[in-house]
């Protein structure tokens, strides 16, 4: 893979960051939900002080009933044993529930959230950021912080609240042997420490490579069909493996810090528990006052219930972890600006009248790269113009400027004599219908795709706009005619028939202002016929603008402007432009035979200069 390429589908490291910053962040999530946070915070103490309540319960049972043979009361003392887990048991189940429904709710209105922002961010941000890399950030990151929510957060306070309980039972018991059961803690805080630090920085990476393999499957799932074509599967194959190596090995690194830190918490409580019963023998062989044989099975049973919370600590780590880098990446998503609003107090709103005037337009994707270089032109209310030009002459991104797409660095364009940077942005893009040669269609019914979730256009209005570019005649073949399903992108649908359908959407939100942008390129003749009756009738009263490459699709438009890297060359009607025998004449040649063009004028001949020359 070329490290273009690469670096496109890659995404930087997170790094070094606040993780109490982030988490105070992440709180704010829980605020709506207090009263259920809290309920399940107090089980979870109550749960788990019960908890640490049963090594004791093993204490008492040796001590007072199994060493004396004692057997009165033993029927009592089995019951509150019995009642006290069972009430552990419900708080557990209750507390389980609870924070559950916090976690999907949290998940809710993160998800909605950042969908929210994606639908508000301008096209700019599409172009530099891999689809994959985004849908990334609504699944896999959040369900990283579903999992602390439901399982982090109140969980490490219920194994504080376990280890302080068991150490206060500790030294209740017998503070010797407390001390003694604890001189290993600072041995696990070491390697607690040192698994912190090399794990941050493993679930990183592997963020980072499940982001590039999540961007990489997107695209070329997308592309099958063209990898297909091409014979590509075994270098796509290839590039596949490179990636989804990187991502298996930064999944190993992280495994292997868990393989040594497991065992050794294992080791370090292990020793624990053997330091106990060596001071239970030291002072049973008669150095120290002898402890009862309750109190060793109780700081056994305490040791390993010690031992097991602090290694739960740990996991919880690695789960606040994982849910901080997701959360940083997220926030860093959200936090974002989008550059292309609606200024607070927009000179205009509503509908336009539908006139359009560029000023001395300058634009660029990339620093001083200039697509768009001093444009100006003025496009009457209901004037038909269309925009030709060699393929990268900057055509399109005209009509995407004038939708705020984009804005522009230096110049003006105004609609209805108004900045546009000064229209509601919303009202300003509703005054537009816009036809690509690509359609996009979404999975759903027609009828659904032509009105496009705008609850105004009912039925009717839908089946007008069908009959208007007459989409109807193959609709009413259709099982379900306007409730016949679409799969995905329109499969099984013609490129005819998505045109079609993709016209009867433009003129279903009856735009001031209509784009067809390649519109017709990609269909065949009988279809283009059909569709040519209705645009012509559409475009009465509206302004147009048509761009297009075959020059047989704009000869009848009122005015013709010619594009030449991002410069407005010539301007004029079909005929005038021939009669320069200019770019635009220099054009209807390449794309005419010298027959099919015995019915052109021929003006007198002029040289033409290499700069206008194709």
């Amino acid at each position: 893979m070329s490290d273009a390429v690469q670096k496109y589908h890659e995404e930087d490291a997170i790094g070094k960051t606040y993780d109490l910053r982030i988490v105070r962040r992440l709180m704010r999530y829980l605020k709506h939900y207090k009263l259920l946070v809290g309920a399940a915070l107090l089980l979870t103490l109550l749960s788990n002080i019960l908890f640490s309540t049963q090594a004791y319960f093993t204490k008492v049972a040796v001590d007072s009933f199994i060493a004396p043979k004692v057997t009165d009361g033993v029927w009592l003392f089995a019951l509150l044993f019995f009642s006290v887990f069972l009430f552990r048991f419900i708080f557990a189940y209750i507390q389980e529930i609870l924070l559950n429904t916090v976690g999907q709710k949290v998940m809710y209105d993160l998800r909605t959230e950042i969908y929210a922002k994606l639908q508000h961010q301008e096209v700019a941000f599409y172009d530099n950021y891999p689809v994959g890399r985004t849908i990334t950030r609504l699944t896999s990151d959040v369900d990283a912080l579903n999992e602390l929510f439901t399982s982090g957060v109140i969980d490490v306070l219920g194994d504080l609240v376990v280890i302080f309980a068991i150490i206060g039972w500790l030294f209740f018991i017998d503070w010797k042997l407390a001390i003694v059961s604890l001189i290993t803690i600072p041995l696990l805080f070491i390697c607690t420490n040192w698994f912190r630090k090399h794990a941050r920085r493993g679930f990183d990476r592997v963020r980072t490579r499940n982001a590039r393999l999540n961007a990489f499957l997107q695209e070329y799932i997308s592309g099958a069909q063209t990898v297909q074509l091409f014979n590509a599967e075994e270098k796509a194959q290839t590039r596949f493996h490179a990636i989804n190596d990187d991502y298996r090995n930064a999944n190993i690194e992280t495994i292997y810090y868990y393989s040594i830190f497991y065992p050794l918490v294992d080791f370090i409580g292990s020793v624990g528990i053997a330091m106990v019963i060596f001071a239970f023998g030291y002072q049973h062989l008669g150095i120290a006052a002898a402890v009862s044989v309750g109190t060793l099975a109780a700081f056994v049973q305490y040791s390993l219930q010690l031992f097991q919370p602090i290694r739960d600590l740990s996991d919880k780590f690695n789960v606040l972890q994982a849910a901080i880098v997701a959360s940083h990446r997220i926030f860093i998503l959200l936090d974002r600006e989008i550059e292309i609003t609606t200024p607070e107090n927009p000179k205009r709103t509503g509908r336009a009248a539908g006139k359009i005037e560029f000023r001395n337009v300058w634009f660029a994707y990339k620093e001083n790269d200039w697509v768009i270089k001093d444009v100006s032109f003025t496009i009457e209310v209901g004037e038909n113009i269309a925009l030709v030009g060699h393929t990268g002459s900057g055509k399109t991104t005209v009509t995407n400027l004038l939708m705020r797409f984009y804005d522009i660095q230096k110049g003006t364009i105004l609609l209805d004599d108004v900045d546009i940077r000064e229209w509601d942005l919303r009202d300003l893009r509703s005054n537009f219908a816009v036809v690509l040669q690509d359609v996009f269609l979404f999975s759903g019914s027609i009828g659904d795709n032509i009105r496009l979730g705008d609850k105004t256009i009912d039925a009717d209005r839908v089946e007008w706009a069908a009959k208007e570019v007459h989409a109807d005649e193959f609709i009413e073949k259709l099982p379900l005619r306007y409730d016949n399903l679409v799969k995905e992108r329109g499969a099984g649908l013609s490129v005819g028939q998505k045109q079609l359908v993709s016209f009867a959407r433009a003129l279903a939100f009856d735009p001031k202002i209509l784009i067809l942008d390649e519109a017709t390129s990609s269909i065949d003749t009988e279809t283009e016929q059909l569709i040519q009756k209705a645009v012509d009738r559409v475009m009465e009263a509206r302004t147009s603008m048509v761009v297009a490459h075959r020059l047989s699709t704009v000869q009848q438009c009122d005015r013709i402007l010619v594009f030449h890297h991002g410069e407005l060359r010539e301007s004029g009607t079909h005929n005038e432009l021939l009669g320069k025998r200019g770019l635009y004449w220099r054009l209807f040649q390449l794309q005419y035979s010298e027959d099919d063009n015995s019915h052109l004028p021929t003006p007198a001949p002029r040289q033409m200069s290499t700069d206008n020359a194709y």
